[in-house]
């Protein structure tokens, strides 16, 4: 087996790598204490082929391979978390549903503008009494004439007070129950379609998190994706690789942490020498490294899995459950590390404690994870 990068591949991580030096490490924690939407950096992101990065390149995307698309997100959540789940949002959870299920005219007139970044888009699954349990949705479509008509309200969604395209998911048929529920692609500039309010959250700042309403919202029956009533199917395939995307910035954060860990442990001075000279901080460095190494490798798994069109639900959760959980232990240590000064804002350590909360609960609770690891593993017993 083979673990080096492909040329192309290493390519791709020194241009995004250097992007994210000069443009988005010097701006990332006064933007993110400000919390400033990074419109600027997107449409670059858009311009640099990161926003429809796994997309073929005849509708509008890179063309790259998983992989490649899982080492250019580890190292813009490297530089800011924010920026990454902007980008792994519009790829993961919106380009490529509408890639695998979308028509032809769908393809061209949402799928190229998204994967171009001429277009943003936001993935409205999550209600308010339906989080790890999405079949409990109360949302409904109710067909009127060559519309459905949209009634509801969707929680914690991505995007959703910048995005242009949603990509929103209702009851079609409430006696089915899960599988009565179809997804639908609607544009946000729709009568009906309401931010009702941005939420305060503890991290990722930079990165815009809407309570959308939907009133009366008419959507063309056009604009409904795959099959009516394949929306579950739908969601369920998508949320694979939009967790392969958070164990992408998982590893982006932890990687982040690694580094300024190494270069504070190395200046830092007490009792007459270097922190880094003492084993209980060099014990620390080194769990961050392993298990770095152990979910990149789980990582890469998933994602090269999926590439290939074979089963990846149980990689791709094995790789989030590991990833965002070795994620929190990395800022953890970082901050230990760090001291006090880990504890203030001034030090970057501090951004990516409260960033790294958030991965073992979006794209499915860690608790989530392992019971999609469990169930695979029990499915005949």
């Amino acid at each position: 087996m083979d673990f080096s990068l492909s040329e192309e591949q290493d390519m791709v991580v020194q241009t995004v790598r250097a992007f994210a030096e000069k443009e988005v490490n010097p701006v990332a924690s006064k933007m993110d204490h400000a919390c400033e939407y990074p419109k600027a950096l997107v449409q670059k992101l858009g311009e640099m082929g990161l926003m429809g990065a796994f997309i073929p390149m005849e509708s509008g995307g890179s063309g790259m391979d998983l992989v490649t698309y899982v080492l250019a997100m580890e190292e813009i959540s490297k530089a800011w978390a924010s920026l990454g789940v902007i980008m792994t949002v519009n790829n993961s959870l919106v380009c490529d549903p509408i890639h695998r299920y979308g028509n032809a005219e769908q393809h061209e007139k949402y799928l190229k503008p998204l994967a171009q970044g001429k277009k943003l888009g936001c993935y409205a699954l999550t209600e308010p009494a339906a989080g790890s349990d999405p079949g409990a949705m109360m949302t409904r479509a109710t067909a009127d004439g060559d519309d459905f008509v949209l009634n509801g309200t969707k929680r914690f969604i991505t995007n959703g007070s910048h995005a242009d395209i949603a990509l929103v998911y209702a009851v079609t048929d409430p006696a089915l129950g899960k599988k009565g529920i179809s997804a639908f692609i609607v544009e946000t500039a729709t009568p009906g379609f309401i931010v009702e309010k941005v939420e305060e959250k503890l991290g990722l700042h930079g990165s815009d998190t809407a309570e959308l309403v939907f009133q009366d919202c008419r959507v063309p029956k056009t604009n409904l994706l795959g099959e009516l009533n394949e929306g579950f199917k739908i969601a369920l395939a998508t949320l694979d690789g939009g967790r392969i995307g958070i164990a992408a910035q998982s590893l982006g954060i932890a990687q982040a942490c690694l580094e300024a860990s190494i270069n504070y442990a190395k200046a830092r001075e007490q009792f007459g020498k270097s922190i880094a000279q003492f084993q209980a901080i060099q014990f620390m460095l080194a769990d961050m490294k392993t298990e770095l190494s152990a979910a990149r490798l789980l990582t890469f798994r998933a994602a090269a899995l999926r590439q290939a069109g074979e089963a990846a639900s149980m990689a791709a959760s094995q790789a989030k459950l590991y990833a965002s959980e070795m994620c929190n232990r990395a800022a953890y240590k970082a901050v230990q590390i760090f001291g006090g000064y880990g504890y203030m804002k001034e030090f970057p350590v501090e951004r990516y404690y409260r960033d790294a909360r958030v991965t073992t609960l979006y794209e499915g609770t860690s608790e989530i994870q392992r019971m999609v690891i469990a169930r695979d593993l029990l499915k005949d017993a």
